[in-house]
């Protein structure tokens, strides 16, 4: 569970897409565990924690499989990995 969400509108930086910042940050929790492999991430969750819609969340996420930390599965939502199971 997300807790309440720390961004206002002060913290978003105009120099990057909203998508970008959130893929950023998704990747740190991947990478320092917060976020273990077989996690799921909640599109709706995440949207409402980032006050953001639902093509936000999922360029978000096309980045994070672009880097190999998510894998989406139609139908059945995006999963955490692991490096060696990217393929």
């Amino acid at each position: 569970m997300l807790p309440e969400s720390p961004w206002t509108a002060d913290d978003w930086n105009p120099e990057f897409y909203r998508y970008e910042q959130i893929a950023d940050w998704i990747g740190e929790r991947i990478e320092s565990g917060d976020y273990p492999p077989r996690t799921v991430l909640s599109e709706v969750r995440l949207q409402t924690y980032f006050g953001v819609g639902r093509a936000t969340i999922r360029k978000a996420f096309a980045i994070l499989r672009e880097r190999e930390l998510i894998i989406t599965k139609p139908g059945r939502g995006s999963v955490v990995i692991r490096r060696d199971d990217a393929s």
